[in-house]
């Protein structure tokens, strides 16, 4: 943890006063081996009292460009130009769905799903936060990682499980989708239990060179 601190204390100092980040939690973490990246998951265990989807406002147009989160993911991992119509209504275009390896041209059969649940994010620690920074959250376009577009099935497979309960189908996905699972939860100081720890140390025991970067929502 101290060497965490001092990297990002060293970054600052290095960085133009204009350009530094609001605070050192919020610098680029180092990139680390999985297996490392998943020790540094606070544990902690789960709750779900008072849990609504609703305390999770999702897909909105936080930049006002027209393009709400869900279109703006879809713009954004279509392997192709892809076809929007008035309104940034995303039609056409072609997405890999690495949950399961299917390939996809109509936008109709993708969910973008939240790489940690909204649900299981709430269990994790989002139960304390404020609406607006479930709402950060809930639209975090920031990491590549937060969301991702999938197969609708693949996606309501997984519903609001964590890896102790649910893993991607295709094997070659477990690995980077363990790596996404841990910066996801790092980025957003969320916790874990212990079945989902040993899931997670399950899994980074076979994925080799697999690191994890991250860098801290604000």
């Amino acid at each position: 943890m101290f060497s965490k601190i001092a990297a990002a204390a060293a970054a600052l100092l290095v960085l133009p006063f204009s350009a530094a980040p609001a605070s050192a939690h919020e610098a680029q973490a180092e990139p680390l081996p999985l297996a490392a990246a998943i020790e540094l998951l606070p544990p902690a265990a789960e709750s779900r009292n008072g849990y609504q989807r609703t305390s999770f406002k999702h897909w909105v147009d936080a930049d006002r460009d027209s393009c709400n989160t869900r279109a703006e993911v879809l713009i954004a991992e279509s392997r192709v130009e892809p076809t929007i119509e008035a309104g940034c209504k995303v039609v056409g275009g072609e997405w890999y769905s690495y949950y399961d390896g299917v390939t996809l041209t109509a936008p109709g059969g993708l969910d973008i799903d939240h790489m940690v649940p909204l649900a299981e994010a709430w269990d994790s620690g989002a139960h304390a936060w404020t609406p607006a920074r479930r709402e950060a959250y809930a639209n975090d376009l920031d990491a590549d990682r937060s969301l991702v577009a999938v197969t609708a099935r693949s996606n309501r497979s997984k519903s609001d499980q964590d890896p102790a309960d649910w893993q991607p189908p295709l094997a070659d996905a477990r690995c980077p989708y363990a790596t996404d699972w841990v910066a996801t939860k790092l980025r957003w100081q969320l916790t874990v239990d212990d079945r989902e720890r040993a899931a997670l140390a399950e899994l980074a025991a076979g994925c080799g060179q697999e690191t994890v970067d991250y860098q801290s929502a604000p």
